[in-house]
């Protein structure tokens, strides 16, 4: 019995405390309890408000900078370049990841320090990579939240690794040179590009918001090989001589792994159709932004703009029946309970929970 009553109490709430949008298909969103006035609209790929792709391309010079034979010799900067371009994905408004393809081209010098007969080493590094980049946004991630206006600069983390292809040659003027009798040539590398050939990098960039379709970069990295033939001093620690042995160029400094800097200044393209990338995008920076915007306007929140002509305490902004009876219960959106669902509203039904005729007050014949 109390079962069925309850069921009964729910019915009428179920059947008329219902939206005036009808929905008929499964693609449709429901709009609930606003009657169409709120904008709102189905959570989907579709509904994002954000681009989240770009292309970017940059270059710049390189250095061997860690290495047995580097780019600064005698306080001379011997220059190198490189170039990047790369697809870019932003995961949310803190992290993201690119697929990068880099090349270029390092030149550097060194001095064998027991053998004065070789001269000054030259030797010069071409490279090709391949790499996965993480990229941490510090200025969305440490941003002030109550900072409450937009911001163009951002400072940015990287941190990634891949794969390479490099040749190396290194000349002097002893035996790593171009000579017939006795025969002699350079030490040379070719590195092909295959998973044998790891490498790792990381670096800081600092991004300008130019516009909504393009940002500017001055970008700084640091590129490990973890070869120690990288820098073109040979894959030996020794060179075998008939006076004896005598250190190679890989001695000059006792390290296993060379490694070179890059400075780029680069250009991202954001691809989509939205006004904002979601890179310089703060979620909680806007929503105190917002509410900065709510506590401080001087405009005063009307509520029941157009007051409740039938007295049955709901506003006529959203009372799906304007003419109540005076007296009468409604449910929240205006309109008179009818419990037994017999279409005479509680206020006549003299019969509640009964289901009648009109003709006999709700109650049955």
């Amino acid at each position: 019995m109390k079962s069925g009553l309850l069921l009964l109490a729910t019915l009428p709430i179920a059947a008329y405390a219902q939206d005036s949008i009808a929905v008929n298909t499964s693609d449709q969103y429901p709009n609930t309890f606003s009657s169409g006035s709120a904008n709102i609209q189905k959570f989907d790929n579709k509904a994002r408000k954000f681009n989240d792709w770009s292309v970017s391309i940059g270059g710049g010079p390189a250095f061997m900078a860690f290495a047995d034979v580097t780019s600064f010799y005698d306080k001379e900067v011997n220059w190198g370049w490189n170039a990047y371009a790369s697809i870019d994905k932003q995961i949310s408004h803190t992290f993201g990841l690119s697929l990068q393809y880099s090349m270029g081209k390092t030149n550097q010098k060194a001095k064998l320090p027991n053998n004065p007969a070789a001269g000054i080493g030259t030797a010069w590094t071409e490279f090709n990579q391949i790499s996965l980049l993480g990229d941490v946004n510090f200025s969305n991630l440490l941003r002030r939240v109550d900072n409450k206006s937009p911001y163009r600069w951002a400072l940015h983390g990287y941190l990634g690794g891949g794969f390479m292809g490099y040749k190396t040659e290194l000349i002097d003027s002893d035996n790593s040179r171009w000579n017939v009798s006795p025969a002699r040539i350079p030490i040379m590398i070719d590195q092909k590009l295959n998973i044998t050939s790891f490498f790792m990098q990381a670096g800081v960039g600092l991004k300008y918001n130019v516009s909504k379709l393009i940002d500017i970069e001055a970008r700084m990295m640091y590129i490990n090989s973890f070869d120690e033939e990288f820098d073109g001093g040979g894959e030996g620690r020794a060179l075998e001589t008939p006076a004896g042995d005598r250190i190679n160029y890989n001695l000059i400094n006792d390290t296993y792994s060379d490694a070179m800097m890059t400075f780029n200044l680069g250009l991202s393209f954001k691809l989509g159709k939205h006004q904002n990338h979601l890179a310089w995008h703060d979620p909680l920076q806007e929503i105190y932004y917002r509410t900065h915007i709510l506590e401080n306007t001087s405009t005063e929140l009307v509520v029941c703009e157009k007051g409740d002509n039938d007295n049955d305490g709901v506003c006529d902004d959203w009372d799906r029946e304007l003419n109540t009876p005076s007296g009468a219960r409604v449910d929240g959106s205006g309109v008179a309970l009818d419990m037994d669902l017999d279409g005479v509203i509680d206020l006549y039904d003299k019969c509640v929970t009964v289901a009648g005729s009109a003709d006999n007050n709700g109650c049955p014949n």
